[in-house]
């Protein structure tokens, strides 16, 4: 559905056909700008389908959109259906990137639901002619679950299912049949969607989310000049005052920097450029673009510009911790039974095991390793708005680039890493050499330095990012400057010619001589351990994210450490740590 698109409208196209779809079904209303013209002309040329959206008084565009689509032959007719906007880019990140890489991975599957990356300004203010796609390359982070509605791409046939805006939905008639258990939907990583989606919806959860297959990249504001533009067509669903500085906050989202759709630049400019050979085509477009700056550069004249670009940039400026978006509807798990077929009720009766997926790591603080830190790559070289807080008087940026979403909510309340911080100064002495190994931001031992003014600790962290976010955090807090806190970001293992790996461990304890050693890297095992040096150690800190699942009690390193002279000490319990004292 779109009106007033024709400054985008050879990109998306050109897109979407190097994506590998084969049919292209647009409805547009009411434009101005020469959209609908564009499009015939694609028509005359064989290259797309065009039709007039003819709204019935009292209706929005896109459900009357929908509606004739329904009846469309050309949507009838089609193995694979994709209802999206245009603003909407379909970004595969599976296989060569095509359409048929993907779905011949999805076997017997009837569904893809894909779901929104979020990406924002990037800072750009002015207006350009340059693709949407190469402009903007910055995005939310793929667990800010604010940005996670879905469009659906699934086997259509017109006698089961209703066309939708986000899903389709099965018509009542074969509800109450055996064809909701032929539906098999995966989610964007290529994993089975839970039951429940097949019935009701349009976001993912964290039970469902996924991006390894598929995104739908979201470009929903653009330059702040595009915006301007946007705000002059209105909006498909007629929603009042839509694009004001709330809804500018809520979109411009530049958190992680996202470049996996540049997959397609090549072949998506080779596809414009061959359909602007076309020379009435090509009239049509770059008339539609003088029309359009022309009067962008009118509007830039008034006052109304003015006001609207100082209040997106300061909205640009409101951290994603500070983002409030309007909820939808208070969820009525009443009249959500009250709706439910009788198939979903016998869905929904099975045990929870049965019909929920695991959820993603990053929300649940008890998955994986414990890691409060993302995995994968962390780019933290995007200027971002972010807010400061104190975490047991430790300053610490509330990071949405390195934290998950649940240590990022700790950060933010003041909570990060509590029960540790906690009870941190009962396991150290006022003049020990701490060894923190596996430190990740260095929070305790920065915390370690503001309990002990005498305390002399080095910090390790492999991961470089974590390691300098920590050394900025030691800057925050007066400790960037002195021997006291020193980080390194050396590796543990290393390759050598005698054995496969060798410990970097034993580097630092035989240079440092630390009297406590505290371990938080799940990786070092006892065999390690008893290749280190430990004259110097008076005390060994094991850290709840230390014992793997091999080894949760900490068996096999206790009875290499009671080798070594160390014993279990009494009454730490509660520090959530094991402490070995010699």
């Amino acid at each position: 559905m779109m009106k007033d698109e024709a400054p985008y409208l050879i990109e998306w196209f050109a897109h979407h056909l190097a994506v590998g779809f084969t049919d292209i079904l647009v409805y547009t209303n009411d434009c101005t700008d020469g959209t609908d013209d564009m499009l015939i002309r694609l028509e005359e040329l064989g290259l797309g389908h065009h039709r007039r959206n003819v709204i019935p008084e009292g209706i929005k565009p896109q459900p009357s959109a929908i509606k004739h689509a329904q009846a469309e032959k050309v949507v009838q007719d089609s193995d694979w259906v994709l209802v999206f906007d245009a603003d909407e880019f379909l970004c595969i990140n599976y296989g060569d990137g095509s359409l048929d890489s993907m779905l011949s991975a999805a076997g017997d599957a009837n569904g893809i639901v894909v779901t929104w990356r979020i990406f924002g300004s990037g800072g750009l203010v002015d207006w350009s002619r340059d693709p949407v796609t190469e402009q903007y390359c910055h995005a939310a982070p793929p667990l800010w679950n604010k940005g996670w509605g879905v469009k659906t791409l699934f086997k259509f046939d017109a006698d089961y299912w209703k066309l939708g805006i986000h899903r389709p939905s099965i018509k009542n008639k074969h509800l109450q049949t055996d064809f909701p258990d032929t539906i098999h939907w995966l989610n964007g990583s290529g994993l089975p969607m839970e039951d429940y989606f097949k019935f009701r919806g349009w976001r993912s959860i964290r039970r469902t989310i996924g991006y390894d297959w598929v995104q739908m990249n979201h470009y929903a504001i653009k330059s702040i000049d595009a915006y301007a533009v946007r705000k002059f067509r209105g909006n498909v669903n007629l929603k009042k005052d839509k694009y004001n500085a709330d809804y500018w906050a809520l979109q411009d989202r530049n958190e992680v920097k996202d470049t996996n759709i540049l997959r397609y630049s090549a072949k998506r400019a080779a596809i414009a450029t061959q359909l602007l050979t076309d020379p009435v085509l090509n009239r049509l477009h770059n008339e539609a673009l003088d029309r359009i700056e022309a009067r962008l550069d009118d509007f830039k004249k008034t006052d109304a510009y003015a006001e609207l670009k100082q209040s997106l940039l300061a909205a640009s400026d409101i951290p994603l911790t500070k983002i409030e978006a309007k909820p939808p509807k208070a969820r009525d798990p009443a009249k959500i039974a009250a709706m439910m077929s009788e198939v979903e009720k016998k869905s929904q009766s099975r045990p929870k095991a049965e019909r929920r997926n695991a959820g993603v790591a990053g929300f649940d603080p008890s998955q994986a390793d414990n890691s409060p830190y993302l995995t994968g790559h962390i780019d933290r070289t995007t200027d971002i708005a972010f807010e400061t807080v104190a975490n047991h008087e430790v300053l610490l940026p509330v990071d949405p680039r390195v934290f998950t979403p649940a240590a990022l909510a700790d950060v933010a309340s003041g909570k990060f890493d509590r029960r540790a911080a906690r009870y941190r100064a009962q396991l150290l002495a006022p003049a020990d050499r701490l060894l923190e190994v596996g430190a990740g931001v260095c929070f305790l031992p920065i915390l370690s330095c503001k309990c002990f003014p005498d305390l002399t600790v080095l910090a390790q962290e492999e991961r470089r990012a974590l390691a300098d976010f920590g050394r900025e955090a030691a800057q925050l807090n007066g400790l960037g400057d002195t021997p006291r806190l020193k980080i390194v970001d050396g590796p543990l293992f290393f390759a050598t010619d005698g054995a496969d790996q060798a410990s970097g461990l034993a580097a630092l304890i035989q240079d440092f001589k630390p009297t406590v050693l505290f371990l938080g890297d799940h990786r070092i095992d006892a065999a390690m351990l008893a290749t280190c040096p430990s004259a110097s150690l008076r005390r060994i800190i094991v850290s709840d994210r230390q014992l793997g699942a091999d080894d949760p009690e900490g068996l096999r390193l206790a009875s290499a450490l009671n080798k070594d002279g160390f014993g279990l000490a009494d009454g730490m319990e509660k520090t959530g740590t094991l402490v070995f004292d010699r």
